[in-house]
């Protein structure tokens, strides 16, 4: 059916594999595993629930007729009961005791932290694909030189592996923040309405230790250590905010990453995949526009924007609970994380697709070694009896003239010849050769390249290496 709106996210950008996390099949599912262990402990603490009744809630955990649900939901305009009557429906025998003593947060928000933990896992998958790729990228161009810039100037060459490092290392410091966060996720639990626990207290005759055992019980159940110690009605709307710090950490990296890149396609130094029938531009047939960075850095700034949106969720939350959070958190939570699976998918394809071009860079270190190679040429001219103040202003006024030659007529820059022909620098042409070497002004490039991939990188894809192998195959 083409005539409604349907997510970009979904049709466009994002994998299947995140699609499902977030999926009404995964989220009602899981809201029926809560309730069978809900109902699974409150047997073994001693409530009269028979094995007949867990028996019939298990076998229907999957078969969810959504179309019932929904008519429930018109006729109660509640989701939770919705569902409560619709399992209920399924399950005669267990009909009475589901969602014993519970409130809808106990389904909604474990699911949500459920559901968060998955998304996690499958952005911690792609982030160590984009880590391994890079790592590659960096180990085969780690001897590649070319011109380095600072405020997008050209400043001294480095190489192409350690510019990869340098996005690399982003990378790997957001899988140290993403590992934080995965491993303090809690569930709620099930503390009622207000997070006293009244109602299961009152269902236990009053014996608290059975309603803390029943947390700890479920908490096991669900693959979670622990529940939240305190809560109100929900979960704290932070834990939301500092998973999407998570998030908004990879996308700031991934942008930065992508930039990179649009600006190197710029000057024909990299370009990203391009297919043989790809079109670059519907008027300019001859465009090859890096469409695959563009798209990296507009899905993040969606991200990135939508970390604040969280914060604000969370600074508003009055008292114990409010409803405002509910149907802003619907949509923020699951489409940051499609929006960063779809973006993080696209760099593992850029990388691994992309190509360099060695000779382009090696032609914009030549445009710009005249400059980059003063001080060394400085340095030679005063071991062989110069005066290096009288030097320095010799150099100075070369340069500028050289640079009028450059940008005022459109000429070659001739600063090496200038300086050749200047008896005070006493050079040759053999010596100004060895000056002129690249090797010499990459500094410690290729050795810090080897260092940070056999010290970082490495051993981080060996601890993960059941992630890698993830395809980066792009929809459109």
């Amino acid at each position: 059916m083409k005539d409604v709106y349907e997510n970009p996210l979904c049709a466009r950008y994002a994998s299947r594999e995140m699609q499902h996390i977030f999926s009404p099949d995964f989220k009602f599912s899981t809201w029926r595993r809560l309730w069978v262990a809900l109902a699974e402990s409150e047997q073994e603490l001693g409530l009269p629930i028979t094995d007949e009744q867990l028996d019939e809630m298990r076998a229907h955990i999957h078969d969810i007729d959504y179309e019932k649900a929904a008519d429930y939901e018109k006729r109660l305009r509640h989701d939770v009961m919705a569902h409560i009557r619709t399992y209920g429906d399924a399950c005669p025998k267990a009909k009475g005791i589901i969602h014993l003593g519970a409130t809808s947060c106990y389904v909604g928000d474990n699911t949500d932290i459920i559901q968060m933990r998955e998304a996690l896992l499958r952005i911690r998958k792609l982030l160590v694909n984009a880590v391994e790729t890079l790592a590659d990228f960096a180990g085969e161009h780690k001897d590649v030189p070319t011109l380095a810039y600072t405020h997008f100037q050209a400043a001294q060459p480095t190489t192409v592996g350690k510019r990869a490092c340098l996005w690399m290392q982003d990378f790997l410091m957001d899988l140290e923040r993403l590992e934080f966060e995965l491993a303090h996720l809690k569930l709620l639990g099930c503390k009622g309405t207000t997070g006293t626990g009244a109602s299961f207290l009152e269902l236990f005759g009053g014996d608290g230790e059975k309603v803390l055992a029943l947390e700890e019980k479920i908490a096991a159940k669900m693959g979670f250590a622990a529940s939240m110690p305190v809560s109100g009605q929900t979960y704290s709307r932070k834990i939301d905010a500092y998973v999407l710090n998570v998030l908004g950490g990879v996308a700031q990296s991934m942008y930065k990453m992508a930039q990179d890149l649009r600006l190197l396609a710029h000057m024909k130094e990299f370009d990203e995949p391009f297919e043989a029938e790809q079109v670059g531009s519907s008027a300019m047939a001859y465009k090859r526009n890096p469409m695959r960075c563009e798209r990296i850095c507009s899905l993040s700034r969606f991200v990135t924007n939508t970390v604040r949106n969280t914060a604000d969720t969370a600074s508003a939350q009055w008292l114990e609970r409010t409803l405002d959070d509910s149907a802003n958190r619907r949509i923020a939570l699951p489409e940051a994380f499609l929006a960063t699976d779809g973006a993080l998918t696209l760099c593992v394809n850029v990388i691994r697709g992309g190509r360099v071009y060695p000779r382009v860079m090696e032609k914009h270190l030549n445009e710009e070694m005249p400059f980059m190679a003063t001080e060394n040429i400085l340095m030679h001219a005063v071991t062989e009896g110069g005066d290096r103040q009288e030097l320095h202003e010799a150099i100075r006024r070369h340069s500028q003239a050289a640079a009028v030659k450059v940008k005022l007529e459109g000429g070659e820059n001739d600063l090496l010849e200038r300086l050749l022909a200047d008896p005070a620098f006493h050079l040759t042409e053999e010596a100004l050769q060895g000056v002129l070497d690249v090797k010499k002004f990459v500094g410690l490039a290729p050795a810090q390249t080897e260092a940070f991939l056999r010290d970082y990188a490495r051993p981080v894809l060996e601890k993960y290496a059941a992630d890698l192998g993830v395809e980066a195959e792009t929809n459109v």
